[in-house]
């Protein structure tokens, strides 16, 4: 495929409204960070396109926010490839599966997010799909029950997860390229944060940007939300030039303090310390104490506590660290807090 008509498909499927309410990335040009990953897909597409064959099926994992949908995006773009998106949630019947795969065309993007979710019969079905392109449909009940197999045209398949391990190990052996995404540094953020400002039409300093990607959690989804919030109040001081004075009202206003803790992040130690005497706890009763859902906390909330030391898991749930203490104020129990630290590090989950 020829430069020009992959330009032409990268423009079919990245209308400028979308990039504009989006300010997502549309090539690897526009793409900063994830560079393992960016070299081998590169190396993956551009082979794929020389043999003029379609691309080996992909699966992205890691945690919420990083660029997954993204990327399967660009992929679709620079393969000069339309897209079709589902989750994996959506596919409830093998014959919701049945009719997006009969309606696919030869080199088609294929994207279920969430692919960890899927029914297991639906993922049954995926399975001679991914290897032969072929689909079993079984038609009628008892004796006069018969098979059928129809042929679908040669298609990528991408899935994204947040919960690799929850994905069944006959599917994850179907994909020939399994990538999983890390969180991004520092730098990458404020890249992220200066070319999505731009979009935005507004421009950052230097020092702003640094400041609110050190709130990013080193999440590319978390810093453009809390770049459009910090928009908010640039816009009403009638400036489109966002600098360091703005991100911090910003952040105050939204509680974010100095190490990109929120409200939440805070009421969840906050309460492992005053109600539980820093832990033990379970995810369950930490949930039902702050109104959280336990999956949320799990998926984005914890992960970042634990990467940064304010909680640990142990066997008997979770505690909360001397860090966690000192920065919310707290007089440290040393006893209990040495004692569980001493398991936490014996038995780390």
């Amino acid at each position: 495929m020829t430069q020009e008509k992959r330009i032409v498909a990268s423009e079919a499927v990245f209308s400028e409204k979308k990039v504009e309410v989006s300010g997502r990335p549309v090539n690897f040009i526009e793409f900063f960070g994830q560079k393992k990953i960016i070299s081998k897909l590169k190396v993956f597409i551009e082979a794929a396109l020389i043999r003029e064959d379609v691309l080996d099926h992909v699966l992205l994992s890691g945690p919420p926010g990083l660029g997954k949908t993204t990327l399967a995006n660009i992929v679709a773009a620079e393969l000069g490839v339309p897209i079709r998106v589902i989750t994996g949630p959506s596919l409830d019947r093998p014959g919701d599966l049945a009719s997006i795969l009969t309606n696919l065309t030869k080199g088609e993007v294929l994207f279920i997010d969430e692919i960890h979710r899927l029914n297991i019969a639906v993922e049954e079905m995926l399975y001679s799909v991914m290897e032969d392109f072929r689909l079993d449909i079984i038609i009628g009940k008892g004796p006069s029950a018969r098979t059928v197999s129809l042929s679908i045209p040669q298609f990528t398949l991408i899935g994204a997860t947040t919960m690799s391990g929850k994905v069944s190990k006959p599917l994850r052996n179907r994909f020939g390229v399994p990538l999983r995404l890390e969180y991004y540094s520092n730098d990458e953020i404020v890249q992220i944060l200066k070319a999505a400002a731009i979009k935005l039409g507004f421009s950052m300093k230097p020092d702003a940007a640094t400041r609110l990607g050190s709130c990013s959690r080193g999440t590319p989804r978390i810093a453009i939300r809390l770049l459009r919030r910090i928009r908010d109040f640039a816009s009403i001081k009638k400036t489109t030039v966002i600098n360091l004075d703005i991100v911090e009202t910003g952040l105050k206003a939204l509680e974010i303090d100095a190490i990109g803790l929120d409200s939440l992040d805070r009421k969840i130690m906050t309460t492992m310390i005053t109600d539980f005497d820093g832990g033990p706890v379970s995810l369950d009763t930490i949930a039902a104490m702050i109104g959280e859902d336990s999956e949320t906390i799990y998926e984005v909330y914890e992960p970042f506590l634990i990467m940064n030391s304010f909680i640990r898991r142990t066997p008997r749930g979770r505690i909360v660290t001397p860090k966690s203490y000192k920065h919310l104020g707290f007089k440290l129990k040393t006893k209990t807090i040495v004692k569980d630290t001493k398991q936490s590090e014996l038995f780390q989950e």
